[in-house]
């Protein structure tokens, strides 16, 4: 009797707990996870019986990804919802695949543990760091990038620019000097410049083999992408005209300068695909074909790893 008894209360409590469809199991995310990055993943569980209870949720995401933990544990009231945030770090760029989640719940006599199965596999990109993009700008809208270490601060005196006329001093160059001026007001005038707006930023990206070499997990390559991005969200900012470049022993890449976010996007999506090669790199051919392809004056920053 003792032991129909207990049979029955287990088959009772089995059928209480219900089937995995009393739960509304979802995952949200960022559809482009940043390189790097902590990125935040969203699990929520939607109770919808009339009786609450203790839940284990897992999820299956890729395995490539450093996570801090798979396993999330809550409990749900009745007709309610819990949400559980868990973080991963991609150490490479590429396409992934995210499973499904793995629901474990209690009976309402708790005795038994029932498990089911919520179907969410989804695709997932991974590309260059945008977290930090976002928090430059929001910092920027904020007018708070004293945050990150950032000043404003106008550069007199340099650049070819026209900024100003002012009284001449001792220090001034003679060159400098603006002789109309001078002869309309008696006295000597100068020149003032500030650094040139709308000016042209290349970006050269080496993707040879020594940019293969790990660093805490993540690839040279990879540290220089990021840098390229953030150089290039905050150039197009100012109004500069960006282009890029990458090149191993032949060139992989080129994007001409231009001015908008508009070109932002274009370098995101062709940093996306940049990988490095076994191979070594040729850096004359690399700075002779952009020679012939940027005639004008520009500013070109170099990424690459001089150790041999």
């Amino acid at each position: 009797a003792y032991a129909s008894l207990v049979l029955i209360l287990f088959a009772l409590d089995w059928i209480l707990a219900g089937r995995v469809e009393r739960f509304d199991v979802a995952r949200v995310h960022d559809t482009k996870l940043s390189l790097g990055a902590e990125n935040a993943v969203t699990v929520s569980v939607r109770n919808r019986s009339r009786r609450g209870t203790r839940f284990t949720v897992r999820d299956e995401a890729p395995e490539a990804f450093k996570i801090e933990t798979r396993i999330l544990e809550g409990e749900v009231p009745p007709l309610g919802t819990w949400t559980g945030v868990y973080h991963l770090q991609p150490l490479r760029r590429g396409d992934y695949q995210f499973g499904d989640l793995h629901l474990r719940w209690l009976g309402p006599l708790k005795l038994i543990l029932r498990q089911g199965r919520v179907k969410a596999a989804e695709p997932v990109k991974v590309y260059p760091n945008l977290l930090d993009v976002r928090i430059y700008d929001l910092l920027l809208r904020r007018n708070r990038l004293q945050e990150l270490g950032l000043r404003t601060t106008r550069m007199f005196g340099e650049g070819t620019e026209f900024e100003r006329l002012r009284e001449y001093t001792p220090d001034d160059e003679f060159r400098r000097i603006n002789w109309k001026a001078t002869a309309r007001r008696n006295r000597p005038v100068t020149v003032e410049y500030q650094t040139e707006r709308s000016q042209s930023v290349i970006a050269v990206l080496d993707t040879g083999r020594m940019m293969q070499t790990p660093v805490v997990d993540i690839a040279k390559l990879d540290y220089a992408v990021n840098a390229v991005l953030f150089l290039t969200y905050v150039a197009t900012g100012k109004g500069d005209r960006v282009g890029m470049m990458s090149f191993a022993d032949e060139i992989c890449r080129y994007l001409a300068p231009r001015q908008g976010r508009g070109q932002f996007y274009r370098m995101l999506e062709s940093l996306y695909g940049v990988d490095a090669q076994q191979i070594e790199p040729n850096y004359r051919k690399a700075l002779t074909y952009l020679a012939v392809k940027q005639r004008r004056r520009a500013l070109v920053v170099i990424f690459t790893d001089l150790s041999s």
